[in-house]
């Protein structure tokens, strides 16, 4: 059917109305009217109809295929959007030629079926990009990057083209004047300032490797104290222990101090680091009567034995005067739990000894003196993680009167009732 026909059965109703006697302006009027119903009628028909088709043979398509690239299109409604295209094309192709006799409605017509492409294609871009992120997603170079930040800046310049096709249609104004885009810049600085940021932080999150989605974080400026499930351009959202989501925002990975686990959690251990605050007037110089008595302890056995000849030589050359054991060289209960503590660490089979270890003395305080134990556990699971390390503590708090060394605890209320 060429275009003459179409022109001629869309003037149909206005001319009968013509030969039966009514003014040609109203006869234009109904005309118009009837035919702006018969065709969008007929799209919206055709629409349904090709959309229905598309997406089905879209998914039996996919359902064949080995890829997953397609059914994330599926998911993303990308069929769908494309259906709408042939419809579009159909109507732009119609309005000048049913509407001939009125410009004013084909020019409206015409410029809503451009806002309607523009905003269409948008919308077809932006299931392509979810459609690649979802993708890339299941790749494992790709699982613990920022996609959804990429995604979402690409989706800004997107809209942003879009937005400013639109006033230019809207408006006549050509938007590649430097005029209109330096206030467009203006405008978009001041309104995308924060979107900006997220930006270059995202950028930077991604190039540094600062964050990757799964590490664990933690924020004190936030609480936030979890696992990153999602990085995106504006924000950083993470899931606590609690269970509580954080929503940190982007910018503040570069400008602000946080701690990441990462490390932690590839390398070969996790660090136990605590200390048992001994009282002072508990430590003592053990005499031969308290050096046989420690030896009945395996660990330790010998260890003083070798010690206690090594003292015993010190001081026969010396001619220590052992009448005062502060004279010559002499073993503390406090030193002797030390190595004890060494040597049990040593024993464990749940630390790591390819890595750091060591039992120290800490400067003293006034709530006595600290012994750190320092070390690595080799399962670096948090809830084994401290199993292991009560277990380490339970032993050494048990053990310490054994050495008669007492534990720092403030006095409670019990203790001063004891002494009135």
């Amino acid at each position: 059917m060429n275009t003459e026909t179409l022109q001629k059965y869309s003037c149909i109703l206005q001319e009968y109305l013509v030969g039966e006697g009514m003014t040609l302006q109203w006869a234009i009027f109904i005309n118009v009217v009837v035919n702006c119903i018969i065709v969008f009628v007929g799209v919206f028909i055709l629409d349904i109809v090709f959309r229905k088709f598309i997406i089905e043979s879209f998914k039996a398509f996919s359902n064949k295929t080995k890829t997953t690239f397609d059914d994330y299109l599926v998911k993303s409604n990308f069929p769908k959007y494309v259906a709408h295209i042939l419809p579009l094309i159909i109507l732009w192709h119609l309005i000048p030629i049913i509407f001939i006799e009125s410009p004013l409605m084909t020019n409206l017509l015409l410029v809503a079926a451009k806002i309607f492409s523009v905003i269409l294609s948008v919308y077809i871009f932006r299931s392509i990009l979810r459609s690649t992120r979802n993708f890339l997603e299941e790749n494992e170079n790709y699982r613990d990057k920022p996609m959804e930040s990429y995604v979402q800046v690409m989706m800004i310049f997107a809209w942003g083209v879009g937005i400013f096709w639109i006033i230019q249609l809207l408006t006549g104004f050509s938007v590649v004047s430097l005029t209109t885009l330096g206030a467009a810049s203006a405008v978009i600085l001041l309104i995308f300032k924060d979107t900006i940021l997220g930006f270059v932080a995202s950028i930077q999150v991604s190039v540094n490797d600062i964050v990757r989605i799964g590490d664990w974080i933690t924020f004190s400026k936030f609480g936030a104290d979890g696992y990153v499930t999602e990085i995106n351009l504006a924000t950083v959202r993470v899931q606590n222990f609690d269970n509580t989501f954080t929503t940190i925002p982007t910018y503040s990975l570069i400008a602000d101090s946080f701690q990441n686990w990462r490390g932690m959690q590839e390398s070969d251990g996790r660090r136990i680091k605590r200390a048992i605050f001994i009282k002072q007037s508990s430590i003592h110089f053990l005499s031969e009567q308290d050096i046989d008595r420690l030896k009945k302890i395996q660990l330790i056995k010998p260890y003083l034995e070798h010690r206690e000849k090594e003292v015993s030589k010190y001081n026969r050359q010396t001619e220590a005067d052992k009448e005062l054991l502060i004279n010559g060289r002499n073993q503390t209960n406090l030193g002797v739990f030390r190595h004890y503590a060494d040597a049990f660490l040593s024993e464990n089979s749940a630390i790591n000894k390819d890595l750091f270890m060591m039992v120290r003395h800490l400067a003293p305080t006034d709530k006595g003196i600290p012994i750190e134990i320092f070390c690595y556990s080799h399962d670096k699971k948090w809830e084994n993680y401290e199993h292991i390390q009560a277990d380490i503590f339970d032993h050494l708090l048990a053990a310490i009167p054994y050495f008669d060394l007492e534990i720092f605890e403030l006095p409670t209320g019990k203790d001063i009732k004891a002494l009135a």
